[in-house]
């Protein structure tokens, strides 16, 4: 038991301290309980001495009263001197006197009590007692007088016997509480060294230490050890101190290795970045796949390769871009496999060929059709890491659908030149080629009739007619000339309606107002072509045939999502069908068709003419319609 406590005080540096604060408590209240009952033995000493000091007072007084009464024998002095006895007798055996004198029989203050205590009752007494009752006293025997000195001496030993014991009770006390103070400032000391030793110094020496920790030195260790707290702390330090060291020993590794991992990021990043800018900025040459396949190789550290693409419906890839150079002795892969093996596969895969090259193919293709394949050479042993794959799938991706979105504007280009070249077609034959049939037919007409004087009339009339025919045609040849060089550069439909606005009111010297609103009606090329080419038709028809003196051109964008355009003026209005040799309104009825809308040509209720043409943009047309689901096998 004594030892588990022995091992508990000296592994528990909170019961060292509650025990040193526990032995000052202890001393502290040792010395205050023994102070107090010292205080308590000499709390009637006082009283005792003067009792005991009264004691001579009254023994001379007795002894004065003893003459007087036998001078004068009166009885108030004897009563007087009863009194005064009885009252000696009080207080010779009161109390605090009685409570002052020690256990000890053999005591001082006991020997010199008893001797006081016998003499009073043996001879002092006896001699006042005599005289009170009037027996004669012997020539021999001791008067009172005579024996109260010596009584008195006695009584003044006795006092000082008291005051002795009284001084010696205080003396014992004053030594006790002397050593009390002692005791405890020597606890006190004891414990301040014992604090500063185990808990102040080991801590400043803690704190030193990690400072030199945070100054860098992280070799610091303590030499605290133990099965306290402090030693536990110390040990805890040291472990901590070495984590430390070991953190910061793979530091500067790890940070290699982030800087290295940040790097492949950036260098990847960067090639789908400038990758993507050129497979998206233009149409893509077959340059761009060269230098797509040597950044590759610079990046992920690769063999030469190529890019093949094979057409629809065909078996056999043609190359567009390779990197490989015969004369350095690079192996044509091309030669070691068939476009099939190639073509065959969709993701991104190894195949090793006949001579044991290993080969990375990486298919060309978007949602709708695969294109191709691009093949690179893996070093031997190489493997491709998880960032390498992305890189390449995502890449492969993007070459897939540039190459798609190539060839549909390539086909959306060959449909919108097919059109142009329909439209082209059609107006010619609604203008110009029923204009020369009609004079094909005067000229029939005529022939008969230039031989014939007397049809003279005849002849001047068709003459006339074929004059009227001529000027028509050359007129709707220029017009047509005209639309046919008609483009809508990079400012788009409102740009392009201005300058037509400004060019037919220089023209017609009429002022004519403009007014644009398409926000939120995207037009297609063709749209803003057939567009253009019929407010230009319209405007035409203002200056020629309307003797109009304004003109306004309205093209909005409706709340439906349509479009309207619309020209107006103020002049004499539509009051016959169209001449032989006019085929404005036709052409504009053909391209509303063509547009999917319609053209309506109505006479105002007061002066001038609206044409009116209305129509639902193609992008509108097609996100209206609803979306099927397409399974995809």
């Amino acid at each position: 038991m004594r030892r588990m406590l022995g091992n508990k005080l000296q592994n528990s540096l909170l019961l060292r301290l509650g025990g040193m604060f526990a032995a000052i408590t202890v001393l502290a209240v040792a010395s205050m309980s023994t102070s107090w009952m010292v205080a308590e033995t000499t709390q009637g000493s006082g009283q005792a001495i003067n009792l005991a000091g009264s004691l001579r007072m009254q023994s001379w007084r007795m002894a004065s009263i003893h003459q007087r009464l036998q001078q004068d024998g009166r009885p108030e002095t004897r009563a007087s001197l009863e009194q005064a006895i009885s009252r000696f007798e009080a207080d010779l055996i009161a109390g605090p006197i009685l409570a002052v004198l020690p256990d000890d029989e053999t005591a001082p203050l006991n020997r010199a009590y008893r001797q006081v205590v016998s003499s009073w009752r043996t001879h002092i007494k006896t001699s006042l007692l005599a005289l009170r009752a009037a027996r004669p006293s012997t020539a021999t025997e001791p008067t009172v007088l005579e024996r109260i000195p010596g009584f008195v001496d006695q009584i003044n030993k006795l006092v000082k016997q008291i005051e002795e014991a009284a001084e010696a009770k205080i003396l014992v006390m004053r030594v006790i509480l002397g050593a009390s103070v002692i005791a405890t400032l020597l606890v006190v000391v004891l414990s301040i060294y014992l604090v500063s030793n185990i808990l102040v110094n080991p801590l400043r020496d803690l704190l030193k230490l990690a400072d030199q920790i945070g100054q860098g030195n992280l070799a610091a260790r303590t030499d605290l050890a133990g099965e306290d707290e402090i030693g536990r702390l110390g040990q805890a330090f040291n472990h901590m101190a070495e984590d430390l060291s070991k953190l910061y020993q793979n530091l500067e590794a790890r940070v290699e290795e982030k800087t290295t991992k940040l790097t492949i990021a950036n260098r990847s990043l960067e090639l789908l970045y400038h990758s993507i800018a050129r497979l998206y900025s233009g149409p893509v040459a077959h340059d761009t796949y060269a230098i797509l396949l040597k950044d590759l190789e610079n990046v992920l550290g690769v063999g030469h390769g190529l890019a093949c693409l094979v057409e629809a419906g065909d078996t056999h890839a043609r190359v567009i871009a390779s990197t490989l150079d015969p004369a350095r002795g690079d192996v044509d892969v091309c030669g070691l496999t068939s476009c099939a093996e190639c073509l065959a596969s969709r993701s991104l895969s190894v195949h090793t060929l006949k001579n044991g090259i290993h080969v990375l193919s990486l298919p060309l293709s978007d949602s709708e059709q695969h294109y191709g394949v691009m093949q690179l050479e893996m070093p031997p042993g190489r493997d491709l890491e998880a960032w390498q794959s992305q890189l390449l799938e995502a890449l492969s991706r993007h070459i897939g659908i540039a190459i798609g979105t190539a060839r549909r504007s390539e086909q959306s280009r060959r449909v919108s030149l097919l059109e142009e070249r329909a439209a082209l077609a059609r107006e010619l034959h609604d203008s110009l080629a029923q204009s020369l049939a009609y004079m094909k037919i005067q000229v029939s007409r005529l022939k008969p009739l230039v031989n014939n004087p007397q049809r003279g009339e005849e002849a001047r009339e068709v003459l006339e007619e074929l004059r009227e025919g001529l000027n028509s045609a050359y007129r709707q040849l220029r017009e047509l000339l005209t639309t046919f060089r008609l483009r809508i550069e990079g400012e788009g439909l409102a740009a392009a309606l201005q300058t037509t606005v400004t060019e037919f009111s220089s023209r017609g010297d009429i002022p004519i107002t403009l007014e644009v609103h398409l926000a939120g009606c995207p037009l297609t090329a063709n749209e803003e072509i057939h567009t253009l080419q019929i407010v230009r038709e319209a405007l035409s028809n203002v200056l020629n045939h309307s003797r109009a003196r304004q003109a306004e051109v309205k093209v909005i964008c409706n709340s439906d999502g349509s479009v309207s355009a619309t020209v107006t003026d103020d002049g004499t209005g539509i009051h016959q069908p169209a001449g032989t040799h006019h085929y404005g309104m036709t052409i504009m009825e053909e391209r509303a068709k063509h547009l999917g809308g319609q053209l309506n040509v109505d006479n105002l209720p007061a002066l001038g003419t609206r044409v009116t043409l209305h129509f639902m943009p193609s992008v509108r047309h097609d996100a209206t319609r609803p979306i099927h689901p397409v399974h995809l096998t």
